[in-house]
């Protein structure tokens, strides 16, 4: 299945120097100007990752909120791990117009978050994350999934609400997880009708030289089309990529899927365009063994 994929914009971190540097200071300039860019470049949520925020959380996360409403009228992702951070932020939200980044299967933060959601009325990623880290297969997320769901269910949180987020792992450490992240999405329909999916698509493309991340994000997203990924945590200052998201390109996608179902072409009939299409797709799949130089074999 593919179709168009809601876009969150993933700039506005903590992790990027001058935004990190912002967010310290209570500098609101760069911050406003940045929520203004990834919204010209097609972003349909901001996501505002504020990381831990132990020392001041709540205050962080109600100032950053009520910066970016004042700026842009788009929804937004509150990413945070801190429990009090992001109810404080959904406080602090005028339009409640937010996605709460995220809910995990751990005890602690179910138990805190999901009477949160379920008062407020927010749509919630659920992070398929458990007490002992991350599923090892498809099977273990859908056990995950299901006991996320119930939970939020039994709290008043419907399925059309609930963004289940698989998992996605750096192919510097193999494409298996990839793999189920896949097999996954494909029993989604069936294991929560009417949830929705999310990924922080540059998670893939982690610890790759930056000129060489870009191939990877775009052919990883195209590859979660195939089974029809709602939204992802994304690169807006990628164009391509934004395109491929907004449905642009149904060449290259068909060209991805095709390979997915077993197709491959005579690789010397490609342009070189979908040469490296091709190339990237055997890494992400796991033919081909990930090296930096997988374009140029």
């Amino acid at each position: 299945m593919s179709g168009k994929v809601v876009c969150i914009g993933e700039s506005i971190n903590i992790m990027s120097r001058s935004i990190g540097r912002a967010m310290r200071e209570r500098d609101p300039d760069p911050i406003r100007r940045m929520a203004r860019e990834e919204v010209e470049l097609g972003a349909d949520y901001l996501d505002l990752n504020i990381g831990p925020a132990k020392k001041d959380g709540p205050e962080l996360a109600s100032w950053i909120v009520e910066v970016v409403e004042g700026e842009v009228d788009v929804p937004i992702s509150l990413d945070t791990t801190n429990p009090e951070a992001m109810v404080a932020g959904i406080s602090a939200s005028r339009r409640k117009r937010i996605l709460m980044n995220s809910i995990s299967a751990q005890p602690e933060r179910m138990e805190r978050l999901i009477p949160v959601a379920a008062e407020s009325g927010v749509d919630v990623v659920a992070l398929l994350w458990g007490p002992e880290g991350m599923p090892r297969d498809a099977n273990e997320r859908a056990a995950m999934a299901v006991d996320l769901m119930m939970r939020l269910n039994e709290a008043g949180v419907p399925n059309e609400r609930i963004w289940f987020d698989p998992i996605a792992t750096p192919i510097t450490l193999g494409a298996d997880q990839l793999s189920y992240g896949f097999e996954f999405l494909s029993m989604l329909p069936e294991i929560a009708p009417g949830a929705k999916s999310t990924v922080g698509l540059s998670n893939v493309s982690n610890g790759v030289s930056r000129h060489l991340r870009p191939y990877l994000d775009r052919v990883y997203l195209m590859m979660l089309m195939k089974y029809g990924i709602y939204s992802a945590i994304l690169n807006v200052y990628d164009k391509e990529l934004v395109e491929i998201a907004k449905g642009e390109h149904p060449d290259w996608v068909k060209l991805v899927h095709d390979m997915m179902d077993g197709d491959e072409p005579d690789p010397s009939s490609l342009s070189e365009k979908e040469l490296e299409i091709y190339k990237t797709v055997r890494v992400l799949m796991g033919k081909t063994i990930f090296s930096e130089s997988w374009l140029e074999l």
